[in-house]
């Protein structure tokens, strides 16, 4: 897939705003981000819908990411992040206070787990501080049994107004747990986004959970489910310190 520097930035961008706003992107919103007219904009924005990274869900609307959109993001872009690579250059102020916050996030994760004196409490209570951190469900493997905490949280994001997602939804819930034993994912962070999650495919989710091994089992997980709708390179970081930080304490 070819895509130029300037569009990996403003699909970067359209993800990071439509995290913060629920709301379509539009181009004079990344046209005064990026210094350039809206027609310059909107010639970008054209390309990146023809690649299906991003979709206009309305004819007047702004654009939104695709689950495509989201997948490259998580593939290139994050990687990128970890690299030093600034794609949000234009708003430093933004990375500067997400930076402290999931610097106190990570540092909450550990004090309160590690506060614990038995290893069942200690997954209970990180997966409860993700809950908090993230806004999404939290959820862990203890033994054969499925922890999940925060599903009035995740329900209270506007995407789930729709009865219908949130029966998808349920749907994911109730064979996750199942599905966590067969499959046994085996990368130490694991991510589906949208239609790739096993079940429930037409949920509109994300599963970002991280693998570890623990008193019960060699393959315990940790993680998170929310909307395609989130901000994964802060998530994707949380999870997977929260399941080396477990593997380390237990």
């Amino acid at each position: 897939m070819e895509i130029t520097e300037r569009q990996k930035k403003i699909l970067c961008q359209i993800i990071e705003e439509y995290a913060e706003t629920a709301s379509p992107v539009g181009s004079v919103t990344m046209a005064k981000l990026f210094g350039v007219s809206p027609a310059t904009v909107r010639a970008e924005m054209a390309r990146l819908e023809v690649l299906g990274l991003i979709a206009q869900p309305h004819t007047s609307a702004g654009r939104v990411p695709t689950d495509a959109g989201y997948r490259f993001y998580v593939n290139h872009l994050a990687d990128d992040y970890e690299a030093g690579v600034n794609y949000a250059e234009y708003r430093p102020e933004v990375k500067m206070i997400e930076g402290n916050s999931l610097g106190r996030g990570k540092y909450a994760l550990e004090r309160r787990a590690m506060s614990q004196s038995q290893a069942d409490a200690a997954i209970r209570e990180a997966v409860d501080t993700l809950v908090e951190l993230t806004g999404n469900l939290g959820l862990a493997t203890i033994g054969s049994q499925l922890y999940l905490s925060g599903i009035s949280r995740l329900f209270m994001q506007p995407e789930f107004g729709d009865t219908r997602r949130v029966q998808a939804v349920a749907k994911l819930l109730d064979n996750l747990e199942p599905w966590l034993r067969e499959a046994a994912p085996g990368e130490a962070l694991n991510i589906f986004i949208g239609h790739e999650n096993p079940i429930g495919k037409n949920s509109e989710v994300s599963l970002i959970i991280s693998k570890f091994r623990s008193p019960f089992s060699d393959r315990s997980y940790i993680g998170v489910l929310g909307p395609t709708r989130q901000n994964y390179s802060k998530v994707m970081s949380l999870v997977k310190h929260a399941g080396n930080m477990l593997e380390e304490i237990l």
